[in-house]
């Protein structure tokens, strides 16, 4: 613990701090209905030239922003104390200055592999390029919830091309708190918040069709 608090690890300490604050706020913006991840989306990046070839090779532009940032912070500071415990038992601990240079080439192929791994689930429950109005009238699943007439909660739904959408949602005017779970019918949209109803039971046990192809 004292490593910790050493001036040589304040760049590692900093980060770890900065990567708590960000889960905190995320957690809580989640808890409200909201995300910080998704108001900061995907950096519109392209390039393979110069920086612009390395920032590609750290995937930039393939997950949400927040994503790679809280991944960047974390393996840097784990990077960075792996590398002072490691000083510290067999000589003493390195400058800060110092120590940050190898903890950095560290980070960046750790920080490639694992953004290529959520590259592979985040795009599938996010919503991008895609008419909000289409997706009124189909089934969804709360996912987080309940839902009622206050602050929104989430649902997962599937679009026509089998896409799985993450939305804001809250429950129709009058209507009972949604439980997580349940199968709700998206019947509107005010802005980017869609609103629920129950949806009926479907006997067949398909799922996520349109209001359309449920009649």
């Amino acid at each position: 613990m004292g490593l910790f608090f050493a001036p040589e690890c304040a760049p590692f300490a900093i980060a770890a701090a900065v990567l708590a604050g960000l889960t905190a706020i995320e957690m809580l913006a989640t808890v409200m209905g909201f995300s910080i991840t998704e108001l900061l989306g995907k950096p519109d990046f392209h390039g393979h030239d110069g920086i612009a070839g390395y920032l590609s090779w750290l995937n930039l532009g393939g997950v949400p922003l927040l994503i790679l940032l809280m991944l960047t912070l974390g393996f840097f500071a784990i990077a960075g104390f792996a590398v002072q415990a490691v000083a510290n038992t067999f000589w003493a601990p390195l400058p800060s200055v110092i120590a940050v240079i190898p903890a950095l080439l560290i980070t960046f192929p750790m920080v490639r592999a694992s953004s290529r791994t959520v590259a592979r689930i985040v795009p599938h429950d996010e919503t991008y390029a895609v008419d909000l109005d289409t997706l009124v009238g189909r089934t969804a699943e709360v996912s987080l919830g309940p839902l009622d007439q206050g602050l929104p909660g989430r649902v997962r739904v599937k679009d026509q091309h089998g896409n799985w959408h993450v939305l804001r949602a809250r429950a129709a005017k009058d209507q009972q708190p949604l439980g997580i779970g349940t199968q709700v019918l998206l019947v509107d949209r005010n802005a980017d918040v869609f609103i629920a109803i129950p949806a009926l039971v479907d006997p067949t046990g398909s799922d996520n069709q349109s209001f359309t192809e449920q009649s």
